[in-house]
């Protein structure tokens, strides 16, 4: 799989902001042809960022889940805001941030 993102992303002198902050993810997943396979959302509390990635425990209780440590990719939600995830029709109020990525899945993996 290839995640977009800033690869070259390796500053987290600053990310001790982030701790305990309340985090929206939405992940896109694309086939060969660029078109949407799949898409999860999910959200949760970050716990710790290093370089190896950014941390979350999740709110639906199913473990940690980690991200590519792009602080650059943590943008500031609506205080106050309520978002929907459609993929549970759960409600999400008070977020902090979000991170939305894009997936391209090889052929070989785009049959789930």
């Amino acid at each position: 799989m290839k995640l977009h993102y800033n690869e070259q992303q390796e500053n987290i002198e600053d990310a001790d902001q982030y701790i305990g902050k309340h985090l929206l993810v939405g992940l896109t997943y694309r086939d060969d042809n660029g078109d949407v396979i799949k898409r999860v959302q999910l959200h949760g509390i970050i716990t710790r960022i290093t370089k190896e990635g950014i941390f979350i425990e999740r709110a639906d209780g199913k473990g940690e889940f980690t991200l590519p440590s792009d602080l650059e990719s943590l943008e500031p939600t609506i205080p106050g805001a309520e978002y929907r995830l459609n993929t549970t029709g759960e409600v999400v109020r008070d977020a902090d941030y979000m991170s939305n990525w894009t997936i391209d899945v090889p052929p070989e993996e785009d049959k789930e």
